[in-house]
């Protein structure tokens, strides 16, 4: 009989999702390998609406985490209690959700378990780091990448610059997603919206994300279909609604995680906006393949190592003003469409990359 293995996990807000992109991969992942027999023990910060110590077979561990009083630095803390706990434990496996305030901490890492670490993207590029914390990344993604017994990639991209840099074992494994079965019109209703009638954002506000790019673009496209952009509302969140509150054109609204309501609003989109310039396979991109989105996207090697020819690119407003002023027939036929939903059942369904998952944790654990 293979052994079950018991696999911690740290390095995310916890789960249900309420944040991001690492949170809704452990999702999906953490209660498919409880299903398949093996214990799974996901750290969270005690700032998650849901308190219980378990969800979906899942066990939840909160740990002090003072973010909301100490800002960024409070991650760093966070991050720490989280692996003082984890050193007491008899994990097989210890997978990290990142690196950024987690490898700091490489040296009190618990010895006596593996460790995997996920490594997202070049964190050290993101624009909203000042040159001192990006220096300070790239510190952390070493530590990270010499101290784990294998790295994730995400992406081809990550995994070739990771590959150059490092000799710790890679895999590539991406992010997944799940097709949705249907979609409900109805759920647009308390938004005002109308089928067809409306270019959707959905992504963390971040400037790397390109939202004001987009912003810009649709202003300057004097398109009269609105630009509708779901996100978090942080400081640079703030900034924009403020700048552009005049612009009726541009409507925002706080982040949404009810799976069938964001499936809706994907569905029932004239075009998708998806700006992410820095990281690796991004899940709200394949999220939005799965609803069979028209997608304009950012045109980096990232977002077109996943959608192929599945989409329209831009580099800059004027490429994607121009692209708001075609209709949905011009830029796309429905074989783009099927051909996006195929690569989600082939490579990035939720299933598979669990399975390849389980088989990397069995193979540094044998």
């Amino acid at each position: 009989m293979i052994k079950k293995l018991a696999i911690g996990i740290i390095g995310t807000r916890g789960i249900p999702n309420q944040y991001g992109g690492y949170e809704a991969a452990v999702q999906e992942l953490a209660p498919r390998l409880t299903a398949k027999g093996h214990q799974v023990v996901v750290y969270c910060s005690p700032h998650q609406s849901y308190q219980k110590n378990e969800w979906n077979g899942v066990q939840l561990n909160f740990q002090y985490n003072p973010e909301d009083k100490i800002g960024t630095a409070g991650q760093f803390i966070y991050d720490l209690k989280c692996n003082l706990h984890a050193r007491k434990q008899h994990y097989d496996v210890i997978m990290h959700m990142g690196y950024t305030s987690d490898s700091v901490w490489y040296w009190l890492w618990n010895k006596k378990s593996k460790h995997i670490t996920n490594m997202d993207g070049m964190e050290w590029r993101r624009s909203k780091y000042t040159p001192k914390v990006q220096a300070f990344l790239k510190k952390a993604e070493k530590w990270a990448a010499l101290h784990s017994d294998l790295l994730i990639a995400d992406s081809e991209g990550v995994m070739q610059y990771l590959q150059e840099k490092y000799p710790t074992p890679i895999h590539y494994i991406a992010y997944g997603a799940e097709i949705p079965q249907q979609f409900d019109d109805a759920l647009l209703k308390p938004y005002h919206l109308i089928p067809n009638e409306y270019d959707l954002l959905i992504a963390r506000m971040e400037p790397e994300n390109n939202l004001e790019m987009a912003i810009e673009a649709k202003i300057k496209s004097e398109s009269k279909i609105p630009l509708v952009i779901f996100g978090n509302q942080n400081a640079f969140g703030q900034y924009l609604i403020e700048h552009y509150k005049n612009d009726r054109i541009i409507r925002f609204y706080p982040a949404n995680y009810q799976s069938e309501v964001v499936n809706s609003l994907r569905y029932f989109s004239r075009f998708y906006i998806h700006g992410h310039s820095v990281g690796g396979t991004n899940p709200s991109l394949l999220e939005a393949m799965a609803a069979q989105c028209h997608i304009l996207a950012h045109g980096n090697v990232f977002n077109k190592g996943v959608l192929k020819d599945g989409g329209a690119y831009f580099t800059s407003v004027d490429q994607l003003s121009n692209l708001f002023t075609h209709k949905k027939a011009t830029l796309f036929n429905e074989s783009q469409i099927e051909k996006n939903i195929q690569r989600i059942k082939n490579n990035y369904h939720w299933d598979l990359i669990c399975e390849k998952y389980e088989a990397a944790f069995y193979q540094i654990c044998t």
